[in-house]
Formats: structure tokens, sequence, C-alpha cells
């Protein structure tokens, strides 16, 4: 069984998909976590971004690796955000990363959460889910996570919004029969039992 979480920058999808997936015993899959490594990687050392896809490598506890080097801990910074967010519009990146994220959902039982999962890499996903909140509540959530201003994180996450949304590859929305949620005000226990109820429904 696969379910797919999608939604915007903070709307809470690694924390929901990550404790998701703890609760129903699911391997956990955060795709945007890919791209940031590619991102970390095209920074470091330069080149076509579908070639470091290639080297990337997903180890068990949500590590990434690239070319034998470890990047687990560089990706979660504003640069990898926004390189990240820069090389998603690239059509050769997506298709290799699409093909290594179907090549590790074929076998098993999965949360993956991204921008794309029920849209374009598990459009049959039993469950799909498409997470939101006010922009004010991302970008507050992004700004504790990250340590940083929240004027700069506001700014940053409205280009990217906007970016997402309008790339001409695989833009952001919510897939067909998706269950939207708004996280707005609610705690991560109380979106995740929402996400559990809606699995069980999918499975009968």
């Amino acid at each position: 069984m696969v379910i797919a979480i999608d939604g915007p920058a903070g709307a809470g999808k690694s924390t929901v998909a990550r404790a998701a997936a703890e609760r129903l015993g699911f391997a956990y899959l955060d795709t945007g976590a890919m791209y940031r490594a590619v991102a970390v990687a095209t920074l470091a050392g330069g080149g076509p971004p579908a070639a470091w896809a290639q080297e990337l490598k997903v180890l068990e506890g949500s590590r990434y690796v690239v070319d034998g080097r470890e990047v687990t801990g560089e990706i979660r910074t504003t640069v990898a955000a926004e390189e990240a967010s820069r090389i998603a519009s690239d059509p050769a990146l997506r298709r290799a990363l699409v093909e290594r994220q179907r090549a590790l959902m074929a076998d098993g039982d999965w949360v993956a959460e991204g921008r794309d999962i029920g849209t374009v890499v598990a459009p049959d996903a039993a469950l799909k889910v498409f997470l939101t909140a006010s922009a004010a509540e991302r970008a507050a959530r992004r700004a504790a996570e990250l340590g940083a201003d929240l004027r700069v994180v506001l700014a940053d996450q409205t280009l990217r919004d906007e970016q997402d949304s309008r790339r001409e590859h695989s833009p952001l929305h919510a897939a067909e029969g998706a269950v939207e949620l708004d996280t707005s005000g609610r705690t991560v226990d109380e979106v995740v039992s929402e996400i559990v109820r809606l699995a069980g429904d999918a499975e009968r």
C-alpha cells in the first residue's frame, strides 16, 4: 500500500508523514530530501543535476549519500532548499528521481511525501493526501525549524510557492481524488490520526 502526501513547504509533510509511517508500520520516503541531496551535490561539484541523481543512495534511517559522500546534515539549510527548488524544474532530473522513487516503492508499504507523489510518482496510490496550512503558519514553522528570520522565510516561501505552482513540469497541485487537509492550528497527532483513519478506510 502506498500513501501519497503532497503539499507546499511548511505544511507539515515531513513531520506528519514520518509519524504516520511509524504509526502504521510503513516505510517512509521523503522525496524532497532527494532533491535537496542532489542540490547539495550540484552546489559543491557543479554539472547537470540529473548526473548527480544517478549517484544518489537513500539509506535506512533517512540518510542520503551522493557519489560516496553523506550529505544528510547539509540538506536542511535554506541554501539547499533554494537550490532544490531551482533545479526541480529540470525535466531530466525529475525523470531520474521519479524513476528512483518508483523503484523504491515497488515493494512493501510506504508513506511517501513531496510535491508530486499523488500526481506523478504514484498516481495509483491507495490514499492521496494534500496537506496545506496558512502562509503565516507555514512560514513560522519553517523559521522555527531553520532558526531563521521569519520575514526572510516568508519571502522565500512566497517565491517558492510561485515557482512550484507555475513550473512547466509537475507543478504543485492536489492530485485527483486527494483528500485535502488543512493543518493550521492542528497538532501533529490530530493530523496523523486522521491519515491513519483514512488509510484504514482505503484498505477496506
